[in-house]
């Protein structure tokens, strides 16, 4: 902090100031640099249940390990937001996840796929959103690691929202206490529901395409590329989800699902299947659209060569007809010229017929050039 007293003044009398201190100047201290902003908490929630109800929060993955070796019939449900590979290691560590499954998580950017590990399940899901004011979609990736007693969701993006999931399921306790199984049905049954409004934003988007292809607007080449890349997108996102779900009720029996579940599944199945259906029709119908809108921009330019070759042809028939009459205008005006020149000594000058035979020959010239190119249709 700099010092800037000063010694007070003398009397008003004196004429003279008395000198002035010397000035310290302390060293000015660097700026404190700025904290950097707060990382959002990595576990959203943590929580146990017993007979589908929740009996405790705990306030680490150890807790909730913990509570699982006091009792074997509980579920710990553990909700991450982008762990880090150190944090999701301590995970795998006390939960034993596959390595191989915990390095797709830490990676992510993974296809959605569906795998089991021993008495663990691994499943990538592909959420996605439709947003009104962009007119595009959104996707988003979630892990699951399913155990016999625990469920581990881990969330690289903001969609799915899980929370409305797990208070889904915190009120319906007969459901929750299934198991992992029916924390799998409730996140698959969530995240296909996400797709409905996705697939009426496309099709809104595909209507509003159409009239811009018959309307004529220039743009609408681009917007068809832009919207066929997130239809295929969305294709990506949604048609692995057929084979998930095969490959769970294919071990229905196997692994003893519940038959309330089944039910669920099989009904989560038929959503994808129709959300398929829709997603592939798009396809078709973008590239039928793209087909069209070729076509008429190339009606449109033949329409402008057919114009632009009418014109030249038009003028090319007023070049003719003007060619026409100055080349009839010319014969004459070439033999006035040379009578014109005013020299002594020419044919025909001293002959009494000589300026009537030259008005003769000038318009006997005139009318043999408009005879031919009035047979030529040039007039």
């Amino acid at each position: 902090m700099v010092d800037r007293r000063r010694a007070p003044l003398t009397a008003l009398t004196t004429l003279t100031r008395r000198p002035r201190p010397p000035v310290t100047l302390a060293p000015v201290p660097p700026p404190a640099p700025e904290p950097p902003p707060p990382r959002p908490a990595v576990i959203v929630d943590n929580a146990v249940y017993s007979a589908g109800r929740r009996v405790a929060t705990p306030e680490s993955p150890l807790e909730s390990h913990q509570c699982l070796v006091e009792d074997d019939e509980r579920l710990a449900w553990l909700g991450l937001y982008r762990p880090e590979p150190r944090e999701l290691g301590e995970l795998a560590e006390l939960f034993d996840l596959p390595e191989l499954a915990v390095e797709d998580a830490i990676t992510a950017h993974q296809r959605p796929k569906f795998e089991r590990y021993g008495s663990t399940l691994f499943v990538v899901l592909k959420a996605a959103r439709y947003l009104d004011a962009a007119e595009e979609v959104e996707f988003g990736e979630l892990h699951l690691f399913l155990g016999t007693n625990f469920a581990i969701t881990v969330r690289h993006s903001e969609s799915p929202d899980l929370s409305r999931v797990r208070r889904r399921l915190e009120s319906e306790p007969d459901l929750l206490a299934k198991g992992s199984e029916a924390v799998l049905y409730a996140i698959l049954d969530a995240v296909v529901d996400g797709y409905s409004p996705v697939v009426a934003g496309l099709a809104n988007d595909i209507d509003e395409i159409e009239t811009q292809v018959f309307g004529g607007d220039p743009r609408v080449s681009r917007r068809i590329y832009e919207l066929s890349q997130e239809v295929l997108e969305f294709q990506r996102a949604a048609r692995p989800l057929g084979g998930i779900l095969a490959a769970i009720t294919a071990g229905f029996d196997k692994y003893g699902v519940d038959e309330e579940l089944r039910s669920y599944l099989r009904d989560v199945e038929d959503h994808v299947v129709q959300v398929n259906e829709r997603v592939e029709a798009f396809r078709l119908q973008l590239r039928d659209i793209l087909t069209v809108n070729a076509t008429l921009v190339a009606q449109r330019q033949n329409e402008e060569i057919r114009e632009l070759t009418e014109a030249s042809i038009g003028q090319g028939e007023e070049v003719k007809k003007i060619s026409a009459w100055a080349a009839i205008l010319f014969a004459p005006t070439l033999v006035g010229t040379v009578y014109g020149m005013n020299f002594e000594v020419m044919p025909e000058l001293g002959w009494t017929y000589g300026y009537p035979m030259a008005v003769v020959m000038m318009l006997g010239v005139s009318v043999v050039l408009y005879a031919v190119f009035k047979r030529r249709d040039w007039i």
